[in-house]
């Protein structure tokens, strides 16, 4: 400014008292919403809440100043389920309008924790015995997957839950499974049997004839070495098939 007049209203520099800061205000209305859901959660849970308020809610964490319901919405819209959306791809998920790196990366912490959750209840536990939760982890980790996977539960003399170990991931109808990697990883850990497990992406956890010859070629590679196949799991989308249920095994 020039010497002696007063400074121009733009240039004006408003005074706040020290250790203050300048926040955006979030719209009372968007406010309101918001304290309305975590209310309803708080009180009834998750069942009392559909799939695109409860992704709201994870939502609220990653954009703070914005209305997720439409955010929600289209993620539903494009994935088909709550599931299917926590364990979508990073890039998939960003492909939907409104979704950035911090809403991407929220979801796939929530899915973590809830496999992480899920894992806890299994692990260093006699799997023979806590059938239904094995069932149940199994199902979080994989049912909701684009692409196959393949895992194999490793157990000790007394059928406790030592290893759980993804070997291998392929394409949505195949994935490479190498019976000679599992008997060394076996010997490795000093297992004394093993569940395999894989998920298929239709839904449909019928087995091919491929899962089948595959099965009967680890079962006859870890015999050698004195260790037992309990049973080989397909996961589908909502539900499951034992080879030994199905006398496959």
């Amino acid at each position: 400014m020039l010497f002696g007049l007063p400074p121009a209203e733009d240039d004006c520099i408003p005074i706040r008292p020290l250790g203050t800061r300048v926040r955006d205000r979030v719209p009372s209305y968007i406010a309101d919403h918001r304290a309305r859901l975590r209310d309803r959660f708080m009180l009834g849970g998750a069942a009392a809440m559909p799939d695109y308020e409860l992704l709201e809610l994870i939502l609220f964490r990653a954009v703070p100043r914005q209305d997720m319901k439409p955010v929600a919405r289209r993620l539903l819209d494009r994935f088909g389920d709550f599931n299917r959306v926590l364990s979508a791809d990073p890039t998939q998920l960003m492909q939907v309008e409104g979704v950035g790196q911090a809403i991407a990366t929220e979801l796939k912490i929530v899915e973590a924790s809830a496999q992480r959750l899920a894992r806890s209840r299994v692990m260093n536990r006699p799997v023979l015995t806590s059938w239904d939760a094995l069932l149940d982890y199994c199902h979080t980790a994989m049912a909701h997957g684009a692409i196959e996977q393949f895992r194999v539960l490793y157990l000790d003399r007394k059928n406790v839950l030592i290893a759980d170990d993804e070997q291998a991931r392929g394409t949505v109808d195949h994935v490479p499974v190498y019976p000679r990697e599992i008997v060394r990883r076996a010997l490795e850990l000093n297992a004394s049997a093993m569940i395999l497990v894989h998920n298929h992406p239709s839904g449909d956890p019928t087995p091919s004839q491929a899962d089948i010859d595959m099965t009967r070629q680890i079962v006859a590679a870890t015999a050698t070495m004195g260790i037992t196949v309990h049973d080989h799991i397909i996961i589908g989308k909502s539900r499951e098939l034992s080879f030994r249920g199905a006398g496959l095994l």
